[in-house]
Protein backbone atom coordinates (compact mmCIF):
# COMPACT_ATOMS: atom_id res chain seq x y z
CA UNK A 1 0.00 0.00 0.00
CA UNK A 2 1.24 3.50 -0.79
CA UNK A 3 1.68 6.04 1.96
CA UNK A 4 -1.39 8.32 2.15
CA UNK A 5 -1.10 12.10 2.26
CA UNK A 6 -3.17 13.71 5.01
CA UNK A 7 -3.50 17.41 4.22
CA UNK A 8 -4.27 19.39 7.37
CA UNK A 9 -5.68 22.90 7.02
CA UNK A 10 -6.40 25.47 9.69
CA UNK A 11 -10.20 25.44 9.52
CA UNK A 12 -12.68 28.31 9.63
CA UNK A 13 -16.31 29.09 10.37
CA UNK A 14 -16.47 30.68 6.93
CA UNK A 15 -17.63 28.04 4.40
CA UNK A 16 -15.67 29.80 1.63
CA UNK A 17 -12.46 28.81 3.38
CA UNK A 18 -13.25 25.09 3.43
CA UNK A 19 -14.34 25.23 -0.21
CA UNK A 20 -11.10 26.94 -1.25
CA UNK A 21 -8.96 24.44 0.64
CA UNK A 22 -10.97 21.53 -0.78
CA UNK A 23 -10.33 22.87 -4.28
CA UNK A 24 -6.61 23.11 -3.52
CA UNK A 25 -6.55 19.52 -2.27
CA UNK A 26 -8.49 18.43 -5.36
CA UNK A 27 -5.61 19.93 -7.33
CA UNK A 28 -3.16 17.77 -5.39
CA UNK A 29 -5.25 14.69 -6.17
CA UNK A 30 -5.39 15.62 -9.84
CA UNK A 31 -1.59 15.87 -9.90
CA UNK A 32 -1.22 12.42 -8.34
CA UNK A 33 -4.24 10.30 -9.18
CA UNK A 34 -2.41 7.24 -7.82
CA UNK A 35 -2.10 8.77 -4.36
CA UNK A 36 -4.59 8.55 -1.48
CA UNK A 37 -5.02 12.20 -0.46
CA UNK A 38 -7.21 13.09 2.55
CA UNK A 39 -8.29 16.55 3.68
CA UNK A 40 -8.90 17.45 7.31
CA UNK A 41 -8.82 20.47 9.59
CA UNK A 42 -7.29 21.47 12.90
CA UNK A 43 -10.37 23.34 14.08
CA UNK A 44 -13.84 24.67 13.18
CA UNK A 45 -14.30 22.57 10.02
CA UNK A 46 -14.87 18.89 9.34
CA UNK A 47 -13.50 16.31 9.09
CA UNK A 48 -11.10 16.78 11.97
CA UNK A 49 -7.50 15.63 11.86
CA UNK A 50 -8.33 12.93 14.41
CA UNK A 51 -11.11 11.62 12.19
CA UNK A 52 -8.84 11.47 9.15
CA UNK A 53 -6.09 9.68 11.05
CA UNK A 54 -8.51 7.22 12.62
CA UNK A 55 -9.93 6.42 9.18
CA UNK A 56 -6.46 5.78 7.74
CA UNK A 57 -5.67 3.45 10.65
CA UNK A 58 -9.00 1.62 10.29
CA UNK A 59 -8.27 0.99 6.61
CA UNK A 60 -5.08 -0.84 7.48
CA UNK A 61 -2.40 1.66 6.55
CA UNK A 62 0.87 1.31 8.46
CA UNK A 63 2.06 4.88 7.83
CA UNK A 64 0.89 8.29 6.68
CA UNK A 65 2.47 11.67 5.95
CA UNK A 66 0.68 14.67 7.43
CA UNK A 67 1.21 17.81 5.35
CA UNK A 68 0.25 21.06 7.12
CA UNK A 69 -1.38 23.42 4.63
CA UNK A 70 0.04 26.39 6.51
CA UNK A 71 2.09 29.34 5.30
CA UNK A 72 3.91 29.82 8.59
CA UNK A 73 5.55 27.62 11.19
CA UNK A 74 3.72 29.12 14.16
CA UNK A 75 1.77 27.67 17.11
CA UNK A 76 -0.43 25.36 15.02
CA UNK A 77 2.55 23.75 13.29
CA UNK A 78 4.89 23.69 16.29
CA UNK A 79 2.49 22.81 19.13
CA UNK A 80 -1.08 21.94 18.11
CA UNK A 81 -0.36 19.46 15.34
CA UNK A 82 2.59 17.67 17.02
CA UNK A 83 0.46 17.21 20.15
CA UNK A 84 -2.40 15.85 18.09
CA UNK A 85 -0.09 13.40 16.32
CA UNK A 86 1.43 12.24 19.60
CA UNK A 87 -2.06 11.37 20.88
CA UNK A 88 -2.91 9.65 17.59
CA UNK A 89 0.23 7.50 17.77
CA UNK A 90 -0.82 6.40 21.26
CA UNK A 91 -4.24 5.37 19.89
CA UNK A 92 -2.79 3.57 16.88
CA UNK A 93 0.42 1.82 17.88
CA UNK A 94 0.90 0.30 14.43
CA UNK A 95 0.58 3.58 12.53
CA UNK A 96 3.73 5.54 11.71
CA UNK A 97 2.75 9.21 11.40
CA UNK A 98 5.23 11.71 9.98
CA UNK A 99 4.62 15.46 10.11
CA UNK A 100 5.97 17.13 6.98
CA UNK A 101 7.14 20.73 6.82
CA UNK A 102 4.64 23.54 6.36
CA UNK A 103 4.21 25.05 2.91
CA UNK A 104 6.04 28.13 4.21
CA UNK A 105 7.27 30.92 1.97
CA UNK A 106 8.36 28.59 -0.82
CA UNK A 107 9.38 30.54 -3.92
CA UNK A 108 6.66 28.82 -5.92
CA UNK A 109 4.00 30.25 -3.62
CA UNK A 110 5.52 33.71 -4.08
CA UNK A 111 5.20 33.06 -7.83
CA UNK A 112 1.57 32.02 -7.30
CA UNK A 113 0.79 35.28 -5.49
CA UNK A 114 2.47 37.26 -8.28
CA UNK A 115 0.35 35.36 -10.82
CA UNK A 116 -2.81 36.16 -8.83
CA UNK A 117 -1.86 39.85 -8.79
CA UNK A 118 -1.15 39.84 -12.52
CA UNK A 119 -4.48 38.12 -13.22
CA UNK A 120 -6.21 40.86 -11.23
CA UNK A 121 -4.65 43.58 -13.37
CA UNK A 122 -1.14 44.19 -12.02
CA UNK A 123 0.71 43.89 -15.34
CA UNK A 124 4.29 42.97 -14.50
CA UNK A 125 5.67 45.60 -16.90
CA UNK A 126 3.59 48.48 -15.50
CA UNK A 127 5.62 50.91 -13.32
CA UNK A 128 2.44 52.66 -12.20
CA UNK A 129 1.30 49.58 -10.27
CA UNK A 130 1.98 49.26 -6.55
CA UNK A 131 1.21 45.97 -4.80
CA UNK A 132 0.23 45.47 -1.18
CA UNK A 133 1.18 42.03 0.11
CA UNK A 134 -1.55 41.44 2.71
CA UNK A 135 -0.89 38.82 5.38
CA UNK A 136 -2.44 37.73 8.68
CA UNK A 137 0.19 39.18 10.99
CA UNK A 138 1.51 37.81 14.26
CA UNK A 139 2.25 38.88 17.82
CA UNK A 140 5.81 37.82 17.02
CA UNK A 141 7.89 40.61 15.52
CA UNK A 142 10.32 38.09 14.03
CA UNK A 143 7.45 36.26 12.30
CA UNK A 144 6.22 39.52 10.79
CA UNK A 145 9.76 40.34 9.68
CA UNK A 146 9.97 37.00 7.87
CA UNK A 147 6.71 37.76 6.06
CA UNK A 148 7.94 41.25 5.14
CA UNK A 149 10.96 39.68 3.45
CA UNK A 150 8.60 38.15 0.89
CA UNK A 151 7.85 41.62 -0.55
CA UNK A 152 11.14 42.13 -2.47
CA UNK A 153 10.88 38.59 -3.78
CA UNK A 154 7.38 39.34 -5.08
CA UNK A 155 8.67 42.53 -6.71
CA UNK A 156 11.57 40.76 -8.44
CA UNK A 157 11.27 40.56 -12.20
CA UNK A 158 8.54 43.21 -12.43
CA UNK A 159 8.50 46.91 -13.22
CA UNK A 160 6.07 47.67 -10.37
CA UNK A 161 6.79 50.82 -8.39
CA UNK A 162 6.97 48.74 -5.22
CA UNK A 163 5.56 46.03 -2.97
CA UNK A 164 4.67 46.88 0.62
CA UNK A 165 3.54 44.43 3.29
CA UNK A 166 0.53 44.94 5.55
CA UNK A 167 -1.15 42.80 8.19
CA UNK A 168 -4.76 42.17 9.11
CA UNK A 169 -4.06 41.95 12.85
CA UNK A 170 -1.17 44.33 13.47
CA UNK A 171 0.80 47.16 11.87
CA UNK A 172 1.69 48.20 9.29
CA UNK A 173 -1.96 48.40 8.27
CA UNK A 174 -3.23 48.36 4.72
CA UNK A 175 -3.68 52.18 4.64
CA UNK A 176 -0.08 52.60 5.83
CA UNK A 177 1.16 50.27 3.07
CA UNK A 178 -0.88 52.11 0.44
CA UNK A 179 0.50 55.47 1.62
CA UNK A 180 4.05 54.21 1.18
CA UNK A 181 3.28 52.99 -2.32
CA UNK A 182 1.69 56.31 -3.25
CA UNK A 183 4.83 58.11 -2.08
CA UNK A 184 6.85 55.77 -4.27
CA UNK A 185 4.82 56.82 -7.30
CA UNK A 186 2.16 54.11 -7.53
CA UNK A 187 -0.93 55.23 -9.42
CA UNK A 188 -2.81 51.93 -9.24
CA UNK A 189 -3.00 49.70 -6.17
CA UNK A 190 -3.42 45.93 -6.23
CA UNK A 191 -3.83 44.04 -2.95
CA UNK A 192 -2.32 40.55 -3.15
CA UNK A 193 -3.37 38.28 -0.24
CA UNK A 194 -0.74 36.06 1.33
CA UNK A 195 -3.59 33.71 2.30
CA UNK A 196 -4.49 30.22 1.20
CA UNK A 197 -8.23 30.81 1.51
CA UNK A 198 -10.72 33.64 1.96
CA UNK A 199 -12.38 34.40 5.29
CA UNK A 200 -13.04 37.03 7.91
CA UNK A 201 -9.55 38.51 7.73
CA UNK A 202 -9.46 38.81 3.96
CA UNK A 203 -12.89 40.46 4.15
CA UNK A 204 -11.50 42.94 6.67
CA UNK A 205 -8.59 43.76 4.38
CA UNK A 206 -10.83 44.12 1.35
CA UNK A 207 -13.12 46.49 3.27
CA UNK A 208 -10.12 48.59 4.32
CA UNK A 209 -8.96 48.73 0.72
CA UNK A 210 -12.41 49.80 -0.46
CA UNK A 211 -12.69 52.52 2.19
CA UNK A 212 -9.16 53.88 1.92
CA UNK A 213 -8.50 53.57 -1.80
CA UNK A 214 -11.77 52.79 -3.63
CA UNK A 215 -10.06 52.11 -6.95
CA UNK A 216 -7.84 49.39 -5.47
CA UNK A 217 -8.07 45.91 -6.96
CA UNK A 218 -8.17 42.92 -4.61
CA UNK A 219 -6.51 39.84 -6.10
CA UNK A 220 -7.53 36.26 -5.39
CA UNK A 221 -6.03 34.15 -2.60
CA UNK A 222 -3.50 31.43 -3.46
CA UNK A 223 -6.23 28.78 -3.29
CA UNK A 224 -6.04 26.03 -5.89
CA UNK A 225 -3.15 27.51 -7.85
CA UNK A 226 -1.23 24.60 -9.44
CA UNK A 227 2.01 25.66 -7.75
CA UNK A 228 0.46 24.96 -4.36
CA UNK A 229 -0.01 21.33 -5.36
CA UNK A 230 3.66 21.16 -6.36
CA UNK A 231 4.80 22.46 -2.99
CA UNK A 232 2.47 20.18 -1.03
CA UNK A 233 3.66 17.14 -2.96
CA UNK A 234 7.29 18.07 -2.35
CA UNK A 235 6.57 18.23 1.38
CA UNK A 236 4.85 14.84 1.12
CA UNK A 237 7.77 13.22 -0.72
CA UNK A 238 10.20 14.49 1.93
CA UNK A 239 7.93 12.94 4.56
CA UNK A 240 7.85 9.62 2.70
CA UNK A 241 11.65 9.58 2.78
CA UNK A 242 11.48 9.93 6.56
CA UNK A 243 9.03 7.01 6.74
CA UNK A 244 11.30 4.89 4.55
CA UNK A 245 14.34 5.83 6.63
CA UNK A 246 12.56 4.90 9.86
CA UNK A 247 11.57 1.52 8.46
CA UNK A 248 15.13 0.86 7.27
CA UNK A 249 16.51 1.72 10.71
CA UNK A 250 14.05 -0.60 12.42
CA UNK A 251 14.98 -3.54 10.19
CA UNK A 252 18.73 -2.93 10.23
Amino acid sequence: MSVPLIAVAHGSRDPRSARAVAAAVAGIRASRSDLDVRLCFLDLSAPSADQAIDAVAAEGYSSAVVVPLLLGSAFHARVDLPGLLTAARARHRGLDLVQADVLGDDERLVDAVRARAEAAGAASDDPEVGVVLAAVGSSSGSANARTARIAPRLLAGTAWSGVETCYATTEPSLPQAVSRLRRAGAERIVVAPWFLAPGRLTDRLELQATEYTPDAIFADVIGAHPLLAEVALDRYHAGVELVTGTRAALTA
